[in-house]
């Protein structure tokens, strides 16, 4: 199987399934823990990074900037850098991000207004898995 888009190379659908397929990485790059959050920051607005690392709590400068080159590289944000002292970058989305991160808002959508049942699921495995190891002496 040829991937590519290179002119003579044959171009097919992904399969994320298939660890060799090329569409793995990029599964993993747009659900990584901070990847989903750069896309969805990232939606309803341009950011400069200091702005999107505010956004994001918790999130390492390290970490955000190894994210967002990665999602460049993927061609899902756009990073425009403005001649000026001191630099000034901004961070967008492109055509393929803003797709991506319609899907990722529709994941955040779901799990916000499914949180309280999934704590209440949660709580009951957990209470059910400690009945289980700690059975009552009757």
């Amino acid at each position: 199987m040829k991937w590519g888009t290179d002119e003579g190379v044959s171009v097919q659908n992904g399969d994320v399934y298939d660890t060799g397929c090329p569409s793995r990485p990029i599964m993993e790059h747009v659900t990584s823990r901070w990847g989903v959050l750069v896309l969805h920051a990232l939606r309803s607005e341009t950011l400069r990074f200091s702005a999107l690392r505010r956004k994001i709590t918790g999130v390492s400068e390290k970490m955000l900037t190894q994210t967002l080159q990665t999602l460049e590289r993927d061609g899902l944000v756009h990073r425009e850098v403005f001649p000026v002292i001191p630099p000034h970058v901004e961070y967008s989305l492109t055509r393929m991000g803003e797709e991506v991160a319609g899907c990722v808002a529709t994941l955040f959508t779901w799990i916000e207004g499914n949180t309280e049942a999934v704590l209440a699921a949660q709580a009951r495995y957990d209470d059910a898995k400690h009945r289980v190891s700690h059975p009552v002496a009757t």
